[in-house]
């Protein structure tokens, strides 16, 4: 990066807007309605709205102040603050590099998806065998996958105020009216309310530790934790802007689209299956082979279609961006090159690293590792290994080492610091006991030595 200065948010808006566009993704789209359908509905639901306030705002809260106390990404910032733990920003860095590649790779299917709706091909896709037989092939899946890398790279190439800003200022705001008019149409379609009920309505019989723990998990994904992400965001913040009201902003529009997921996807599928709770265990076949039917059977389906696509695909890029951001970054801070170069860098290394998930659903498919293919062992290992490791060291750092009050004071910068006692608790006790119990259930359920 040598001399070039480094770049900013225009301001509060636009800090918020790129950071929930961060946030907001493939997470908050599919996989949030699924486990509220597996986790009970409604007591996932309230769970997951309790946790959000606390463990998530807390981790929200001090990725941000790091990267904005540094102005340096997740290996710079954590080696600034304490050279002893710059292993955590390393760790932290090594997230989005295994991410980026799959994550394009279901970004690429969900963009072929969207063109094949505009393509008036409702009725193919609604047929069992078509998302099969796509993920199968070993051209057509890589193609998608690299125009939607392409597509990525070229957004983060503009840097953050021409590039990232601009488009989340775009994006977000359409995703939220798209979100918005897909959940009121499937409302009212009929039988719908039993599907509502069960979404909205906790049923407290269904409450258990797995509910606790899946709804914890879910926030690493849904709000962009331990991956780097938010250090880096934070980096690009100014000190003129309001850190807390930020990040409750930044919350409440990734918990508002997760919202409007599980309304958008839960009582279709009660309406398609008559009920039959079991249809909405299907983790991403929910969105890529269930849906096309749903729009299938509408009046107006193929325009319903294409707008769900739309969708999907503005929330999906919107976190690719985020995660190649910060690579770039992170390659621009440690090895002092330019933006344009680290971005030509970081494309080329992911369009090789992500060919064996997208293979590894066709022609690799009998290539296992710990018995997961490509595509999921990525996902394990990242997701449910290395970001709860960053997660825990995360607060361990803030909360012994650099003690609260560091964080505390990056944040009152703007005024007082409301949820300061909410702070100190959760960063020192609540978030390692509940990190560690991820952990050990994510790595036990792999192994399957208990289920979750």
């Amino acid at each position: 990066m040598g001399n070039e200065k480094r770049s900013n948010f225009t301001g509060k808006l636009g800090f918020v807007l790129a950071a929930a566009g961060s946030a907001v993704g493939l997470g908050n789209i599919w996989r949030f309605p699924y486990l509220a359908a597996q986790y009970g509905g409604g007591i996932f639901l309230l769970v997951y709205v309790i946790l959000a306030v606390t463990f998530g705002f807390t981790l929200l809260t001090a990725e941000i102040a790091i990267g904005r106390k540094t102005g340096l990404s997740a290996i710079g910032a954590f080696k600034k603050l304490s050279s002893k733990y710059s292993f955590v920003g390393y760790l932290a860095s090594i997230v989005p590099i295994i991410i980026l590649p799959y994550y394009c790779v279901i970004g690429g299917w969900v963009t072929k998806y969207f063109a094949s709706f505009i393509a008036g091909q409702g009725s193919l896709m609604a047929t069992d065998a078509f998302f099969g037989s796509f993920i199968g092939q070993p051209i057509e899946p890589v193609l998608w996958f690299a125009i939607y890398l392409g597509l990525t790279a070229l957004v983060v190439l503009f840097g953050v105020e021409k590039g990232i800003e601009k488009v989340s200022k775009v994006l977000m705001p359409v995703l939220i009216v798209l979100s918005i008019f897909i959940a009121v149409y499937t409302m009212f379609l009929p039988g719908a309310m039993e599907g509502v009920s069960y979404y909205l309505l906790p049923d407290f019989s269904k409450f258990s530790i797995t509910t606790v723990l899946a709804a914890m998990g879910q926030l690493f994904y849904s709000m962009s934790l331990a991956m780097g992400i938010m250090i880096t965001y934070g980096s690009y913040m100014k000190k003129d802007v309001n850190l807390e009201s930020s990040v409750h902003q930044i919350e409440l529009f990734d918990t508002g689209i997760a919202f409007l997921a599980g309304l958008m996807i839960i009582p279709s599928v009660f309406v398609f299956s008559g009920g039959d709770e079991s249809a909405l265990g299907q983790g991403p076949g929910l969105m890529f082979v269930t849906l096309p039917k749903v729009f299938e059977s509408m009046t107006g389906g193929t325009i319903i279609g294409i707008l769900f696509f739309l969708l999907v695909l503005f929330a999906a890029l919107t976190s690719s961006i985020s995660l190649m951001e910060t690579i770039v970054s992170i390659f621009c801070d440690k090895f002092k090159i330019s933006r344009k170069k680290s971005c030509l860098f970081v494309f080329v290394l992911s369009l090789v690293l992500g060919i064996p998930s997208s293979l590894g659903n066709g022609i690799w498919a009998n290539i296992k590792i710990m018995g997961m293919d490509f595509l999921t062992f990525f996902d394990f290992i990242s997701n449910s290994v290395i970001m709860p490791v960053v997660a825990f060291f995360t607060s361990i750092f803030v909360g012994y080492v650099i003690k609260p009050k560091s964080v505390i004071d990056e944040v009152e910068l703007t005024g007082k610091f409301k949820s300061k006692a909410l702070f100190n608790f959760v960063i020192k006790y609540f978030a390692p006991i509940c990190i560690v119990l991820i952990l050990i259930s994510s790595v036990f359920s792999a192994l399957g030595i208990i289920s979750i």
